[in-house]
């Protein structure tokens, strides 16, 4: 979904728009998963790195501009663990018991006309 709104800085509002938000690529190097007994199931992934891009506006009682910004972040550690328990009728449900993420570096390009 899109995301607009405003903040306050100093003098004024600054009134934003984010659209068009795609992820065009994700890296997952390196995924385990592993049994935990009693437990359910646990999901590792490390140093996993995502690409977005986007469309962005903004707006100012001074300016206006507008653009294209791409954001990488790289560094991504997921840790997740799921309980896998049976329902009434013998069906297997996924639950998420758990997760952490972490991320190391984010890199923002933005693009605009000023």
């Amino acid at each position: 979904p899109d995301l607009n709104g405003h903040e306050k800085y100093g003098l004024g509002n600054v009134k934003y728009n984010i659209s068009r938000i795609r992820v065009t690529a994700v890296e997952f190097p390196s995924a385990s998963i592993s049994l935990l007994p009693g437990t359910g199931i646990k999901l590792v992934i490390a140093n996993a790195s995502l690409t977005i891009d986007m469309n962005w506006s903004l707006r100012t009682w001074m300016f206006k501009d507008t653009g294209r910004s791409t954001v990488y972040i790289s560094k991504v550690f997921v840790t997740a663990i799921f309980s896998m328990p049976l329902d009434h009728t013998g069906h297997t449900l996924i639950s998420l018991i758990s997760c952490r993420t972490t991320s190391g570096d984010i890199d923002i390009k933005l693009n605009g006309k000023s």
